[in-house]
């Protein structure tokens, strides 16, 4: 029997996935689970992108295993790697395949089963965010992506493959390090049809996910402490959760994940989810708009009465990233134990196959997209750049766990540590006292040499020395300050813990990612209609006052913007909101307007109050 590196065996291994393997549930509508690789690898063809050229086929389909996959192929710089699953339909395939995707929608229509959208995107968000959605959905005319019939030929593709082998698979990692055990779970899909299938931002052949559990071992008793779930790329800990934690729901031992409709990003609770793609030429206005978010909020405290919650729901809203409906109801096939589908033995990815070590192209089509949102992702261990995936090298820092040791370990470190604060507050003490001698003995000579004119060169370089030193001890005494401050805090840390008090259940977290809220949802139909012609109407007015009254075309754009304003300040309830903000923004263009015409006489009665201010000041504190 072979073992990991560490000496545990595989059967141990694959035990322990098997004790906490999760419970994924999926939206109606969903048509791609998770499935081994061998079958997609085996029904697609590998491909090579040279610089400046054209592709190049090097191994056809049906020629194609895991075996040749990972055989070596040197290649210059700038050379992607890329897998091609999906051969295209012609035209009456592609109908006969909307004809039968209707029929069976309008079957399932009336059993509620299928995906119904709901309430739209574009009424969840302003103005600011639906014009940057429309830059992108213009771009996708320019940019490379994956052609429309394509999700159509990926869904027979894995209909046919599911036929032959109906399973579902996941690939296990476990990872031992700092005194923890990581399980990785990760999953293939044969396509990502997020665009196509539920108006999100992108398609692209082949997809992987991948969630952790984070297990302590104290003294040979393994217990489950943190989840952690990938969605979009994003990672840190905000995607982590406490195994007590009411947000995490679990089958038994086994975490439940609701995975996003056609994205397949995994979430914590079911509802939807409004997720944000940023294109990197905006990049720049979103870093300003949240320094001026943070300024506003955190420094200057201020606060619009929906600001919280909207942060509560959507984690970092900016107005410059494109929003997008991550669907995660749970209202369709669950995968996991105990339940109508249930997964098959997993493989160990340690140590790593070949295909998963030696492969680092994409698992899918490379469309040239150069926001990347189209090409298919690389396998589990690298980044589409070839580099090796935080998750993979780092597992602990991708959850932001490289900062928690185990609860076991918890008391040991915080009492360490406090001993360690000591020894270094004694040694300060030390150094305090010497320097402040030292300090003194200089203050002393410089007081000597006062009223001595031929010690002046050497009083000078005292003062120097006195500021320097005096700064230096200052800042020891400081720091001895706080390390103090710190003990204390460590001795009261360390007493909860002894009390059995394990602290903030979500003090990691800074900005969840929640479903949208209901009471968010309630727009009405003209709500809805207007969100989706808003902007394109826009253009249309703007484009119309361009051509038939070109006069007036600034008066013109500020009241059809205004009037614009208005209905979405109306169906949104926040005219208060729109008439503070209003008046706020004439109040300053008429303050500017006056300092303009009347600048000396502002600067000149501006003068005279301060004069006066402090003649009154300095005269009453005469007169006390």
């Amino acid at each position: 029997m072979s073992t990991s590196p560490a000496g545990h065996t595989d059967a141990a291994d694959q035990a322990l996935l098997r004790r906490f393997e999760p419970v994924m549930r999926y939206t109606r509508g969903e048509k791609f689970f998770p499935m081994r690789v061998e079958p997609y690898v085996a029904g697609s063809s590998l491909w090579q992108q040279l610089p400046g050229r054209e592709a190049e086929l090097l191994v056809p389909d049906g020629e194609l295993t895991t075996t040749t996959l990972a055989e070596p192929r040197p290649a210059p710089f700038g050379t992607v790697r890329f897998l091609k699953f999906i051969t295209p339909l012609n035209i009456t395939e592609l109908a006969s395949y909307r004809l039968h995707e209707l029929q069976e929608d309008l079957t399932k229509r009336d059993e509620r089963e299928s995906f119904r959208a709901g309430r739209g995107r574009l009424a969840r968000v302003g103005y600011g965010s639906r014009f940057v959605d429309a830059l992108f959905q213009l771009s996708l005319l320019a940019r490379g992506r994956v052609t429309g019939d394509t999700a159509a030929a990926a869904a027979l593709a894995y209909e046919r493959l599911m036929a032959e082998e109906p399973k579902y698979h996941y690939y296990g990692r476990v990872v031992r390090e700092n005194s923890w055990i990581v399980l990785q779970y990760w999953f293939f899909y044969a396509f990502n049809n997020w665009r196509s299938g539920f108006f999100g931002a992108n398609d692209h052949e082949g997809d992987w996910e991948m969630i952790s559990v984070y297990l302590s071992d104290d003294g040979g008793y393994i217990s489950p402490e943190w989840v952690a779930y990938a969605a979009h790329d994003f990672s840190g800990d905000d995607f982590r959760r406490r195994w007590d934690d009411p947000e995490l729901k679990k089958v038994g031992e086994h975490p439940v994940v609701y995975v996003g409709a056609g994205s397949h990003a995994s979430h914590f609770s079911y509802g939807e989810y409004l997720a944000e793609m940023e294109l990197p030429f905006l990049a720049p206005l979103v870093a300003a708009s949240e320094a001026i978010q943070n300024f506003w909020q955190r420094r200057l405290k201020r606060y619009w009465a929906d600001d919280e919650t909207l942060a509560q729901e959507n984690g970092s809203f900016n107005i410059f990233r494109i929003p997008f409906v991550d669907y995660a109801r749970g209202d369709g096939e669950t995968i996991g134990p105990g339940m109508d589908h249930r997964w098959e033995e997993p493989q160990l990815l340690d140590p790593a196959p070949d295909w998963v070590l030696h492969y680092r192209g994409l698992w899918g089509l490379y469309t040239r997209d150069p926001f990347s949102g189209e090409n298919a992702p690389a396998g589990p261990m690298y980044d589409r750049d070839g580099t090796v995936r935080k998750a993979w090298y780092d597992p602990l820092g991708w959850a932001g766990l490289d900062k928690v040791p185990p609860p076991g370990q918890t008391l040991t470190t915080v009492l360490a540590r406090r001993t360690a604060l000591k020894a270094r507050r004694a040694a300060l003490a030390a150094e305090i006292d010497e320097k402040s001698e030292s300090l003194v003995g200089l203050g002393v000579e410089a007081r000597a040499m006062q009223g001595q004119p031929h010690l002046e060169t050497t009083y000078l370089q005292h003062v120097e020395a006195l500021e320097r030193l005096g700064a230096e001890v200052d800042g020891l005494r400081a720091e001895y300050a706080a390390d103090e401050a710190l003990i204390e805090a460590l001795e009261l840390y360390a007493a909860r813990l002894r009390a059995g008090q394990r602290g903030p259940l979500r003090g990691h977290i800074e900005r969840a990612l929640r479903p949208i809220s209901s009471q968010s949802l309630r727009f009405g139909w003209f709500a809805e209609v207007w969100a989706a012609i808003s902007i394109g109407l826009l253009l249309l007015a703007f484009v119309a006052l361009a051509l038939f009254a070109p006069q007036f075309l600034v008066w013109g754009l500020v009241a059809l913007l205004s009037a614009f304003f208005f209905i979405e300040a109306s169906f949104r309830r926040q005219l208060p909101r729109l008439v503070t903000s209003f008046t706020v923004a004439l109040a300053v263009v008429a303050a500017l307007v006056l300092l303009y015409e009347f600048f000396w006489s502002v600067v000149v009665g501006v003068v005279l109050t301060i004069g006066a201010y402090l003649m009154w000041e300095n005269l009453r504190e005469l007169w006390a």
